[in-house]
């Protein structure tokens, strides 16, 4: 089965909306672990999802440098 990579958009009614390729795809909310949250990197395999701890907060880091970026002057 294949592994998808997609990053947590927001949740909706019972769905997650996740990333995926620059394209969001809903998926049902109770495949997910409880404690993900909206910006996690998850990889989703038939209805096994796990969040990747180390991508998810490199990817914090990247938008919070490119905030930082933005705001100087």
């Amino acid at each position: 089965m294949k592994k998808i990579k997609g990053i947590i958009d927001r949740f909706e009614e019972g769905f997650a909306v996740v990333e995926i390729e620059g394209k969001t795809k809903d998926y049902p909310k109770d495949i997910f672990p409880k404690n993900t949250q909206v910006g996690d990197v998850v990889y989703i395999t038939g209805d096994k999802v796990e969040i990747d701890e180390s991508e998810t907060k490199k990817l914090e880091k990247e938008i919070e440098d490119l905030m930082n970026e933005v705001w100087e002057d």
